[in-house]
């Protein structure tokens, strides 16, 4: 099976059992209790199959947990130093990872099937009650790091997660134990504080949880903090030293439809523009509105004031928060 998964495209397989986790139900439980999901109510749905995968689909007896590369050709970190340009986190600057994932994941259960006849199989990407990361660590792919995103020591922090869910009783692969030692990299380099402790995440700080899943106006204390991010934030990825060891990706699919683009040019997306300007990727999920809330906190960070009317043209926007984010602008710009 591993053999076909690279061939597909998947740059690492293991596999677990559905209830190799006991210590995610009170995992879970810890982090709702204290409100570190912020307005991601989803998260406190279905909590019986999201904390215990077994209850997610009983008949399952092996879980498959694949990882595909989008590594960045270039340093990520390097746009926030260019404050006319919007930094967009790496994983969203081309085609939606949830498509191209799980067509690969359904190519290799295909394939599956066809040698295991009468057994079933579930995939899913990121779209259901599954805890992925800590099921990818007890199939050995990787181990949460202290920013509580999987890392590999042979593919650093560059990597999508899929699940094939089986009827099929295959083996179990050791699960891998943490190696961040000492090193406290992402957690120094948040912008935020968004760690309150090692392996510790407190989304309502998180930039990647502001610009993608918040709704409405962003904390005025955290508006400054944000920089030029205006889609997530690779910071915390970024710095981690295992990605030394990080392989180059293969799939082109995943870059080339934005890239450190002008802020102006941004802000002046109506919702047809947006819409056809992010046909394909998963910045169009957000809507037009929250995106130039985004683009305009950036435009109030960048300093520049020839941004300033650029700005000023959405003061009457029929959004609220995208109007609050251009008077926020303009403000932060006359003092500029």
């Amino acid at each position: 099976m591993e053999a076909q998964a690279r061939a597909i495209g998947f740059a690492k397989v293991g596999v677990t059992r559905p209830d190799a986790l006991p210590e995610l139900p009170a995992r879970l439980a810890a982090f709702l209790e204290a409100g570190h999901h912020g307005q991601m109510g989803w998260m406190a749905e279905r909590t019986s199959w999201r904390a215990n995968p077994a209850a997610l689909w009983p008949e399952a007896r092996s879980v498959i947990m694949l990882a595909e590369l989008y590594t960045p050709e270039t340093d990520p970190l390097a746009v926030l130093d260019q404050p006319e340009r919007a930094a967009v986190s790496v994983y969203a600057q081309g085609r939606d990872y949830h498509d191209l994932v799980k067509k690969r994941l359904k190519q290799l259960g295909r394939w599956m099937l066809e040698r295991a006849p009468g057994h079933q199989i579930k995939v899913f990407v990121d779209t259901a009650p599954v805890m992925e990361k800590p099921l990818a660590q007890a199939a050995g792919l990787g181990w949460q790091g202290k920013h509580t995103n999987l890392l590999s020591r042979d593919l650093g922090s560059w990597f999508f997660l899929g699940a094939i869910f089986t009827t099929l009783p295959l083996p179990p692969d050791q699960p891998e134990r943490e190696h961040c030692g000492s090193c406290r990299s992402c957690l120094d380099s948040c912008p935020t504080g968004a760690f309150p402790a090692p392996f510790r995440l407190d989304a309502r700080r998180c930039i990647s949880y502001l610009t993608i899943e918040h709704k409405g106006p962003v904390d005025p204390e955290l508006r400054p903090l944000m920089g030029n991010r205006i889609y997530g934030c690779d910071d915390c990825l970024a710095v981690c030293p295992w990605n030394k060891f990080a392989q180059a990706g293969s799939e082109m699919r995943y870059r080339g439809i934005i890239d450190a683009p002008l802020l102006a040019d941004l802000a002046g997306l109506d919702d047809p523009a947006f819409r056809a300007r992010f046909s394909g990727s998963p910045i169009k999920r957000i809507g037009r509105d929250r995106f130039i809330r985004n683009v305009l906190y950036a435009i109030g960070n960048s300093g520049l004031p020839k941004l300033h009317p650029v700005a000023a043209a959405l003061l009457q926007d029929p959004d609220p928060t995208v109007a609050d984010a251009a008077q926020w602008a303009c403000t932060r710009l006359d003092k500029a």
